[in-house]
């Protein structure tokens, strides 16, 4: 593929990428919150350290950063609507959680029920990267079953009107 004279070469291979996509959930001060997240990888074996990203226009960036731990949960081809439900509204407008299934764990992390797997652990660096934050954690706990339903990607959720422009 040869770049393009305006330089968006970039852009168009990004948008034919297609990232599992998850929800990333925190607590801080009484306040539980998350949303849906694209950018997030695996980034270390031992210790064991996952990189979230979270748009720094996000409710859930401005909890997440006086929060101690987040939680990760991967979500099933078929759950479209937890995805519309945490990519679509934001948390400045309504409380996400009380629309869906969820736990409170121990630590007072906001745990969905409906997320087959799932992994959560205190955040141990916080990064900067342009418009968003990768927040950097050691999963500690989690749930995952021996062989999971196919994950919800990115090219599934192309058509989501996001609750925060970027």
């Amino acid at each position: 593929m040869a770049a393009s004279a305006s330089g968006d070469a970039f852009e168009g291979v990004a948008a034919e990428l297609d990232y599992p996509m998850l929800i990333a959930t925190t607590s801080a001060d009484g306040e539980s919150t998350g949303c849906l997240v694209g950018f997030a990888t695996q980034v270390s074996l031992q210790p064991a350290r996952f990189l979230v990203c979270l748009s720094d226009k996000n409710y859930t960036h401005a909890v997440a950063t006086r929060a101690s731990h987040l939680a990760v949960h991967y979500i099933a081809a078929d759950q479209v609507e937890l995805a519309r439900l945490f990519g679509e509204q934001t948390g400045d407008v309504i409380n996400k959680l009380a629309r869906c299934d969820w736990r409170l764990a121990a630590d007072g992390l906001p745990v969905l029920t409906g997320a087959e797997c799932w992994f959560a652990g205190p955040i141990v660096q916080v990064v900067p990267f342009g418009d968003h934050t990768g927040f950097v954690i050691e999963p500690d706990r989690g749930a995952a079953p021996e062989r999971s339903a196919q994950l919800l990607s990115s090219l599934q959720v192309r058509s989501l009107e996001p609750g925060h422009g970027a």
